[in-house]
């Protein structure tokens, strides 16, 4: 079957990208966002139709499902093995990829035309989006260590574009460059991580590095290794950094909640289903080798982050008072959740369940995170502030918005039959079994992001009204109708049989409820849920008491832990006050020093000899007359 026409999956998105930015000043609105909507469509459909025909025509050969080139070519030639191609790789993990990316940014397409009406800039947001669309769908169909970079890179660049959409707000432009400085540390954790595994593996291919076989050769090589470990792994870990800093995770989580200065569909796109779980695809793309080498090492190291991150936003969330900023932390803490999921997974069969739940909850997490971003969006839309004090019985004023948010925060929370629900079970079922620390984390997160989703919820749409200026309404039609289709994939998102289509080795093997952790899950969230209720159905001063009771406590986690000034700290005392001192030193004493030697010496210098241009005929003879006598001086020598 000709496969080459996926490579207009990606270049649609990026034609778009061009069309729009060069015909900003002619394309009015709302004719550019309709425009960038129909080319996100065809994406979307081409997206679709590929998934389907891989999962269940094409994909699976003898039972397994393959890693088909769909396109590629050789850009760069080193040696024989070592190559980068340019392409497009299918697989399970990029054909889920190739359903999330595309509805997720086609809902946002078309909810902005709503959102963004009467905006400045207008074409321009559309460009952007158009331009991060492309980047992230090229990600997910690298073929290859050093492609995927590329497109990593584009995201970031993407990302930061949109966060810093609000350019003449300061705040926006420190968000975007907040975001974009950060990522940048990782990255460089994450080329560094390439270069290692490239120069000892000889390929960047991810069909060759993935292989089992390939990977026991290098496991073989007992001389590639460094500090006890093979360098392989050095590279995976430094791998995961990337990841892990596109991805948000702690320590390299800064620039998420500040990411939330630029528009609310932005942020429903870059947290809800693409640039946070480049992370998670690509410890993914590797996992064979986080499995293989040094029995797993650094994927011990992957659970750990994964399971401290989401234990630690979680706790930040429920402090917060920006509804933007507890979708984010809420997000980072999900993200951990997945991170967890891969690290406690086994590989063959259904060992390999972690990483099944992993993608699962990545797939519903995009529906029922999308809707919430997207629902906030609408509220913030209607009383014009993004605070929960601001906000309160809008179920009367927005009941398509109120609904679909209760249908959103109930399948965060695990509640049956909802998708969250059973991609939440299948992780806990996975660590159970392999990581019973990490388990308990998990199941505690489980109840925290219960009562902080309806601490939200609650506080939205039931708290008593506030004196609204003007009556809050419910969105148009361009908000509502997104909100609705996701509702319908948050509601039906967890009955695809998931296990069947995406494994660790590719093998579709069946998995099932085991409802005595289950049901400890659902009995989390209903206390969560619960406690939410006491505390925020009815306007009352039961939160005050507690936030006074835990004091500093309260003060810390409402202040991020102080994360953020500690980095200023250490930036404003060891980067500028030493290494930016050593520079200052060696620019005045080295760099300038010798500038001024060269001026001082030729000074003196021209000061010795200027006397040879004295303008006197008597001088000019005698050295004349003294050069020849020279000259005879050294041929006579020379001849005898």
């Amino acid at each position: 079957m000709d496969l080459t026409y996926t490579v207009l999956i990606p270049l649609i998105p990026l034609f778009m990208f061009l069309f729009l930015g060069f015909n900003y000043k002619r394309l009015k609105e709302p004719i550019s966002g309709y425009i960038g909507t129909a080319g996100l469509l065809v994406t979307a459909l081409l997206s679709f139709y590929t998934s389907y025909q891989y999962f269940f025509n094409y994909g699976k050969v003898d039972g397994v499902y393959q890693k088909i080139y769909a396109y590629n070519t050789v850009w760069i030639h080193f040696t024989e093995t070592l190559h980068i191609d340019m392409g497009v790789l299918l697989d399970p993990l990029s054909a889920v990829m190739l359903i999330v990316v595309p509805l997720i940014s086609l809902m946002v397409h078309i909810y902005s035309i709503g959102y963004m009406h009467k905006e400045p800039g207008f074409t321009r947001f559309f460009a952007f989006l158009s331009l991060f669309t492309f980047s992230m769908l090229g990600l997910v169909l690298s073929t290859n260590l050093f492609q995927i970079y590329i497109f990593w890179e584009m995201v970031g660049v993407s990302s930061y574009l949109l966060i810093g959409y609000y350019f003449e707000k300061p705040s926006a432009i420190l968000a975007a460059k907040k975001a974009f400085i950060v990522t940048r540390f990782a990255d460089f954790g994450f080329l560094v991580g390439i270069l290692i595994m490239s120069y000892y593996a000889e390929t960047f291919d991810f069909k060759v590095l993935t292989n089992v076989e390939f990977i026991q050769t290098l496991i073989a090589n007992k001389e590639l290794t460094f500090v006890g470990l093979s360098v392989i792994t050095w590279g995976l870990i430094l791998i995961f950094i990337g990841g892990a800093g596109k991805s948000a995770m702690f320590p390299l989580h800064i620039w998420l909640p500040d990411a939330m200065e630029g528009p609310t569909p932005v942020s429903a796109l870059i947290h809800a289903a693409t640039m946070v779980v480049a992370g998670v695809f690509l410890v993914a793309r590797l996992f064979p080798m986080y499995y293989f080498m040094d029995d797993g090492f650094a994927l011990e190291i992957v659970a750990w982050v994964g399971a401290f991150t989401t234990i630690f936003a979680a706790i930040i969330a429920i402090t917060q008072y920006d509804i933007k900023r507890v979708l984010a932390f809420s997000t980072m803490s999900q993200i951990g959740y997945m991170m967890l999921a891969l690290g406690v997974s086994g590989y063959e069969g259904h060992e390999g369940l972690g990483f099944m739940a992993s993608f699962f909850h990545l797939f519903t997490h995009a529906m029922f995170k999308a809707l919430l971003f997207l629902g906030a969006g609408s509220i913030i839309h209607a009383v014009h502030s993004n605070y929960m004090q601001d906000m309160g019985g809008l179920r009367i004023y927005m009941p398509i918005t109120n609904i679909t948010f209760l249908l959103a925060a109930l399948a965060i929370s695990g509640i049956p039959p909802f998708a969250g629900f059973f991609s939440k079970d299948e992780i806990l079922a996975a660590a159970f079994e392999h990581n019973m620390p990490v388990f308990v984390i998990g199941y505690i997160v489980a109840g925290m992001t219960a009562f902080y989703m309806f601490r939200l919820y609650f506080r939205i749409f039931w708290w008593s009204n506030p004196e609204y200026k003007h009556a809050p309404h419910e969105a148009p039609k361009f908000m509502t109708i997104p909100l609705i289709i996701l509702a319908i994939m948050t509601v039906g998102a967890g009955f695809i049989p998931f296990s069947e289509l995406v494994s660790a080795d590719n093998t579709p093997f069946h998995s099932h409820i085991e409802w005595g952790l289950a049901g400890a899950s659902i009995a989390a969230g209903v206390i969560g849920i619960l406690l939410a209720y006491v505390f925020y159905k009815k306007e009352n001063d039961l939160s005050q008491r507690f936030t006074v009771a835990f004091g500093r406590v309260h003060k810390w986690a409402y202040n991020k832990f102080y994360i953020d000034e500690i980095y200023f700290f250490i930036t404003k005392t060891i980067i500028f006050k030493y290494i930016s001192g050593s520079f200052a030193w060696f620019d005045k004493n080295v760099v300038d020093g010798s500038m001024n030697g060269i001026g001082n010496s030729t000074v003196w210098i021209s000061t010795k000899i200027k006397g040879l241009q004295s303008g006197k005929i008597q001088d000019y003879a005698m050295f004349f007359i003294s050069g020849v006598f020279m000259l005879i001086m050294i041929v006579w020598l020379l001849l005898n």
